[in-house]
């Protein structure tokens, strides 16, 4: 099991925590003293409350909550947020409100899930041609869209 040191930047900060046995996401929550209104189509800058000490060769990733993004149209504006090993400071979520009404985002709530990944560092090689495929250079919608 991998270990990762956090720190709590205010004492109502609180620590991540799985929702069930089978959650690969850590809850994130809001450690904010008021509530805050996002409009639809605003986007906020919301602390966490905490900092990492990521181990080397690993990321974490802060996504969004499916519950949030089903119920009010809430996500993250840069799904997944990286978060790099050598970064010390507070998390902070972005939220965007997609929706059609306003979400109130309140103290402790929960709102993105933060996952741990382990990272492949490589080596770039400039070649003059790439090796071909099936695929080409097939792009967007290049297998239709149905």
């Amino acid at each position: 099991m991998l270990e990762v040191k956090f720190k709590r930047i205010r004492p109502s900060s609180r620590l991540p925590v799985y929702a069930t046995k089978g959650s690969s996401g850590l809850d994130l929550f809001a450690d904010i003293k008021e509530e805050i209104v996002l409009k639809p189509f605003d986007r906020v800058k919301v602390p966490t409350g905490i900092a990492l000490e990521i181990p080397d060769g690993y990321e974490a990733e802060v996504r969004p909550r499916s519950g949030l993004a089903l119920e009010w149209g809430v996500t993250l504006i840069n799904s997944p947020g990286t978060i790099d090993s050598d970064y010390r400071g507070e998390i902070s979520v972005l939220l965007i409100n997609l929706g059609e009404k306003p979400f109130l985002i309140k103290p402790g709530m929960r709102i993105a899930q933060l996952v741990f990944r382990k990272v492949e560092r490589v080596v770039l090689k400039e070649v003059d041609e790439l090796g071909g495929s099936e695929r080409g250079e097939g792009g967007f919608g290049h297998t239709g869209y149905t």
